[in-house]
């Protein structure tokens, strides 16, 4: 078993997995059901604490986040433009999106950045973010400290899961996923608890 997980720490400093991490963090950005925080925290459980190699993950990662929340980005910018560009001027599609690209100009930064925090909920902001052409040095300013700090946090979960546990790897990376869905579904409860409230009030008036 220690020789197996010598072997694992070995290849993790490899820049196969670093290759690796990048494109799983990058993809995830647009097909949500990639793991890439659970390769992230993986990662980072395994290298022991090893500052350069814990930044080395944090860097790769957050450059795979920024290339995939980019690409996500494109793809509403072509399709999603041109397909509200052509939706009725008095339809209700049309108005919900003029609200949408309100909504984002106003506090669009940090909508960004929160959502990266939530699996679908990232995708579906770059998309619409894309579509209502929202400004990209804005994008690019806001999602780099989204995926910076997402980054830093997977990175930091399983840095510290790994401390909690270093005779058993296997329970940090555990411990690092548990905290990690802990957070995201706290995150998801405050966010649907307010949207309950907004519409409460909005009702009352």
């Amino acid at each position: 078993m220690e020789s197996a997980l010598d072997l694992l720490r070995q290849l993790i400093t490899s820049p196969v997995v670093y290759l690796l991490l990048f494109a799983l963090t990058a993809v995830d950005a647009v097909v949500p059901m990639v793991p890439a925080e659970t390769a992230v925290i993986t990662a980072a459980v395994l290298v022991s604490g090893d500052v350069p190699e814990l930044a080395g993950i944090w860097a790769v990662a957050a450059l795979g986040a920024l290339a995939g929340d980019h690409a996500s980005y494109v793809i509403g910018r072509g399709g999603g433009a041109r397909r509200l560009a052509r939706l009725p001027a008095q339809s209700r599609r049309r108005a919900s999106s003029e609200w949408a690209r309100r909504a984002l100009y106003r506090r669009g930064g940090f909508v960004l950045t929160t959502a990266r925090y939530l699996p679908g909920g990232r995708t579906a902001v770059t998309l619409t973010m894309g579509a209502v052409r929202y400004p990209l040095r804005s994008f690019l300013l806001f999602d780099a400290i989204g995926a910076g700090s997402w980054a830093l946090y997977s990175v930091l979960l399983g840095h510290f899961g790994g401390l909690a546990f270093q005779q058993e790897p296997l329970l940090g990376v555990l411990a690092g996923l548990t905290l990690s869905v802990a957070v995201t579904g706290l995150l998801e409860l405050t966010r649907r608890l307010r949207r309950r409230s907004r519409r409460r009030a909005a009702a009352r008036q």
